[in-house]
C-alpha cells in the first residue's frame, strides 16, 4: 500500500497517546494472575465446555540430555564423579585382525 505523506502521519498518529495517559498492554480476560479464573467464569456464563485436561503428560518425559550437536537423545554409558579421572588406554594392544602377526 502506498500513502501520501498526509495520510501516513494521521494513520500513524492514532497510536500515540496524548500526554499524561498510559498505555495498558495487559488487560482483559487474559491480564496477568487472574487470567485462569477470568476465562473459568467466562466459559461458564457462555455454557461451553471446558478445555481437556492437559496437566497430566500422557508419555513419561525423556529424561536423556540433548545432544548439542545434532539435537538428539543421548545414550549416558559412564558418569565420573568430579575428584575421578578417567583411566588410560591399556598399555598393549589386544590382538585383533588388523595388528594380529
Amino acid at each position: 500500500m502506498t500513502l501520501c505523506a498526509g495520510e501516513f502521519i494521521c494513520r500513524f498518529l492514532l497510536h500515540v497517546l496524548p500526554p499524561g495517559f498510559h498505555r495498558i498492554r495487559h488487560y482483559g480476560l487474559l491480564a496477568g494472575s487472574a487470567r485462569k479464573a477470568s476465562l473459568a467464569l467466562a466459559r461458564e456464563l457462555l455454557n461451553v465446555a471446558p478445555p481437556p485436561d492437559e496437566d497430566t503428560p500422557e508419555d513419561p518425559a525423556d529424561v536423556r540430555p540433548p545432544c548439542p550437536c545434532c539435537g538428539g537423545r543421548m545414550v549416558v554409558i559412564e558418569r565420573f564423579e568430579r575428584w575421578c579421572q578417567s583411566r588410560a588406554p591399556p598399555a598393549s594392544r589386544a590382538p585383533n585382525r588388523e595388528n594380529a602377526p
